[in-house]
């Protein structure tokens, strides 16, 4: 980890929320119990989320998942981004305002299962925002014990 613990600042994707609240005992809901960490979205990755899980009982999951994580303000996502920003990381537009978001945020992670996207940057660290599969971030953390 490159800060303690207590310090951790992890961004979550759209992806990564609708996974955490498709099914009742969903196996990324370890990243609510996780001492140490901060969970940070967008509510652009929230209404992506949202708008991507049919069943009621999954949106009331969402929205009290949703409850314990820190939003980032609108104008850290607003994509209104100098095109520099962009040299290090080549994204389609839908997913800039995600990368823009948790950049904007300080975020030290970016958990996503976007393989297609954001894939090729798997554990690299841009813009000081190291992105990861979750179950990467999950393997990371457990063995920082």
């Amino acid at each position: 980890m490159p800060q303690r613990r207590r310090d951790c600042r992890v961004f979550l994707d759209a992806n990564v929320l609708f996974s955490a609240a498709y099914r009742e005992q969903a196996g990324l809901q370890i990243l609510w119990k996780l001492r140490g960490v901060r969970l940070i979205t967008s509510s652009y990755a929230a209404q992506e989320a949202a708008i991507n899980l049919q069943d009621a009982e999954q949106q009331l999951r969402l929205r009290a998942l949703l409850q314990d994580i820190e939003m980032v303000a609108e104008e850290a996502e607003a994509g209104a981004v100098a095109p520099s920003f962009w040299a290090e990381l080549v994204l389609p537009e839908k997913d800039r305002p995600i990368f823009a978001a948790a950049v904007a945020a300080k975020a030290d992670f970016l958990l996503t299962g976007d393989i297609r996207h954001f894939g090729v940057y798997f554990d690299q660290e841009v813009r000081g925002v190291r992105i990861l599969r979750p179950a990467e971030f999950l393997k990371l953390f457990q063995a920082s014990d």
